[in-house]
């Protein structure tokens, strides 16, 4: 990629379109055949976004935030959005509600009551479109009253009783309907799996992974026969990345979700179910050469969310053989760089490739992505903070 984007602004993100075209494939063939939504956090391309939306096998986007929807919706990148996560933006609520064309694409994400008595609240329903709802589903697993967990803490709707009682008072409320159903399996996503935890603990949590995702499974799959039995859904849409091959195979599922496997961040490379090629690239220079074996290069220091750790920072990649300084990890303004010869081969000037562990934070960092394949630049696209986050 050197090549390709000589010239560029530095520092630079590069996305290799071969991989990317690699790793769409195979995600459809994970799939089985159900319609993957993809996930717009891990993405946060627009171009991208339209790309993946083009090709068989995709259809509507997972959107982190309802002004993100709105916006996707809005400029025709996607008429099938679904929030992610409840909304308290009033803002966005009101745009929402006084915009029918919007409302018959946006689907909202609620786990309770306050959720729709915060719409209603912005604006009565007799002075709005009708908006549409999705409840979501609690997959964690839990053990010893909640005090130890597999899982993200997202939804507290976990039992058959509670999602039925939200969906009848869902269907109850004048102005709102209730489409569909999501269970985003995030036990195999979790940061427990990074070394900081010890193999011992690891091990355990993997055995007690595999055990529960099968209770989990049925679960879910009682949660759904309990909705469609009182209504209608449009969809039940389940996985996630690490989970989605998993998650295809079940009957109750509509459609799939997925996201960071296309860009195959480092935060991939320890999956089962998938096994992304890496894709997505940032570029440092080399502007020091502070003595043999070391090299240092501007900046670099794009830490992932998530618990802290060293296991949230990015991966040197190309050339091999380079690796992070523990006293000094990834810096603000520099980062030192270890690797014997390979060090000792870069001249001041030269471009060091990184991966970053999430998907979707590195476009935080980037005006733009350049789209790379081989050694040709083919497309220069903006991220969400190069679209000068519009849709706020």
């Amino acid at each position: 990629m050197n090549s390709a984007t000589a010239g560029c602004d530095l520092p630079l993100a590069a996305v290799d379109m071969d991989a990317w075209d690699a790793n769409s494939d195979d995600l459809v063939r994970h799939a089985a055949g159900r319609p993957i939504r993809v996930v717009t956090a891990a993405i946060r391309n627009r171009a991208l976004l339209r790309d993946l939306l083009g090709r068989d096998g995709y259809r509507g986007v997972l959107s982190f935030t309802l002004a993100e929807a709105i916006w996707l919706a809005g400029t025709g990148i996607s008429d099938d959005a679904l929030v992610a996560y409840p909304s308290a933006d009033r803002r966005a609520i009101s745009r929402l509600t006084s915009d029918e064309h919007l409302a018959g694409r946006v689907t909202l994400m609620v786990d309770d009551i306050a959720h729709l008595d915060l719409v209603d609240a912005v604006a009565p329903p007799e002075a709005r479109a009708e908006l549409r709802v999705c409840l979501d589903l609690d997959s964690s697993w839990q053990a010893l009253r909640g005090r130890w967990r597999l899982g993200y803490r997202r939804s507290p709707l976990r039992a058959v009783d509670d999602v039925t009682r939200l969906a009848r008072a869902v269907m109850s409320r004048p102005g709102f309907r209730l489409v569909g159903l999501m269970a985003y399996n995030s036990q195999p996503a979790v940061d427990l799996w990074r070394t900081r935890h010890g193999r011992i603990r690891r091990a355990l949590a993997r055995r007690v992974l595999r055990r529960s995702m099968g209770r989990l499974a049925e679960r879910q799959a009682a949660v759904v026969e309990a909705v469609r039995a009182i209504t209608d859904l449009e969809f039940v849409n389940a996985g996630g990345t690490a989970s989605m091959a998993a998650t295809a195979q079940h009957s109750w599922v509509t459609e799939v979700s997925a996201g960071s496997a296309l860009l195959g961040p480092a935060s991939t490379d320890d999956l089962t179910d998938v096994q992304p090629r890496p894709a997505a690239f940032f570029a440092a220079p080399v502007v020091r050469r502070p003595g043999p074996g070391v090299v240092t290069v501007a900046g670099g220091g794009y830490v992932a969310s998530g618990t802290a750790g060293a296991h949230q920072l990015p991966l040197p990649w190309l050339p091999e053989g380079l690796r992070l300084s523990r006293d000094e990890g990834a810096g603000q303004t520099q980062t030192p760089l270890l690797g014997g010869a390979t060090a000792d081969s870069l001249a001041i000037g030269d471009l060091v490739w990184f991966r970053h562990v999430k998907a979707g934070e590195m476009a935080e960092r980037f005006d733009n992505y350049h789209l790379v394949r081989g050694e040709r630049l083919v497309d220069t696209t903006p991220t969400y903070r190069g679209d000068g986050k519009a849709f706020l």
